[in-house]
């Protein structure tokens, strides 16, 4: 939740924004913030491109948990989350990192630590998830892991 937060602030946002909202405000931060705008000032520079790699960052993050690309991949989503069992799983702070048998991955975000704990004492974990997590939180496609 607090990536949620971070990245609507920094376009401002208070509420949830349609994609094409979001765009338009991404065009004028970026355009504002821009490295190449900058010749003579090379601190100015650096800010500069740091400030647009933030936004660019935020701005494929709410992209990637917006209601309208949710929509788009729904027939995927669901084709994943009912017939591929877990293979791995992180939890950090109220993120739940989900990796399927097939590498893609899933974040869930503003997990309650005691939906967790009941996740990890679960017979089947992948029963308890589609019932408590995959459509009951927030989530993105977060790719798919790279085996090293």
């Amino acid at each position: 939740m607090k990536r949620i937060n971070e990245s609507k602030k920094i376009f401002g946002l208070t509420q949830e924004a349609d994609l094409a909202q979001l765009k338009t405000l991404y065009r004028g931060l970026i355009k504002e913030w821009h490295p190449d705008k900058i010749q003579d000032d090379e601190e100015k520079k650096a800010q500069a491109e740091l400030k647009s790699k933030e936004i660019i960052s935020a701005y494929h993050f709410l992209v990637s948990i917006s209601p309208e690309t949710h929509k788009a991949n729904e027939e995927e989503y669901n084709r994943i989350t009912s017939t591929l069992i877990i293979d791995d799983f992180e939890y950090k702070g109220t993120t739940l990192k989900i990796v399927f048998q097939d590498k893609t991955t899933y974040e869930y975000f503003g997990v309650p630590k005691n939906i967790y704990t009941k996740f990890l004492n679960s017979d089947i974990r992948s029963r308890f998830a589609r019932r408590h997590i995959f459509n009951a939180f927030r989530y993105r496609n977060s790719g798919k892991m790279v085996e090293a």
